[in-house]
């Protein structure tokens, strides 16, 4: 018996801290966060009324800005629309809770970041859910749905208007 808490306790690090996927049992490549595929639909980023600040803004955090109605990210310590235009925010509903706890890391731990879902790693990337022309084949995307056209091949993101490519 003793052997065998060794072994889970010696292994749980690597458990912990590993490649992650969701809707299929393995991650392809080297990602650390990775989709089904093709997937049913996109990320879709927190609709903020507030931009965030200090450790909360890091840059590479990419946000739906509902006042301006247009995704945004930080970019050299300066938060940059990603979406030109001003989106439709009508199908929002603001989360008004108060926030509560610390929100999830996968990669290393303690992160150097504050957010809801925080991937740290110095050699493995998020692999987005990857979707055969989004604009065509997701049925009423939410604000801020964020995903990869395999037909495009490109960075998709909806501003609750309109559908931006990006290659």
């Amino acid at each position: 018996m003793k052997k065998i808490i060794s072994i889970i306790v010696l292994f749980t690090p690597i458990i912990i801290f590993s490649q992650v996927s969701i809707g299929k049992a393995s991650v392809d490549g080297d990602g650390i966060l990775d989709f089904e595929n093709p997937a049913r639909g996109g990320i879709i980023l927190p609709a903020v009324t507030t931009l965030p600040t200090g450790t909360a803004a890091t840059n590479g955090t990419i946000i739906y800005d509902y006042n301006n109605g247009c995704v945004k990210i930080r970019q050299n310590n300066a938060w940059e629309n990603l979406t030109p235009k001003v989106g439709d925010t009508s199908t929002i509903n603001l989360n008004t809770a108060t926030d509560s706890g610390n929100g999830v890391v996968i990669g290393t731990n303690p992160a150097t970041a504050d957010g809801v879902l925080v991937l740290e790693s110095n050699s493995k990337a998020l692999i987005l859910p990857r979707i055969d022309q989004p604009h065509l084949n997701l049925v009423n995307p939410h604000p801020g749905t964020m995903c990869y056209d395999t037909y495009n091949k490109a960075l998709a993101v909806f501003d609750g208007s309109k559908w931006y490519f990006y290659k």
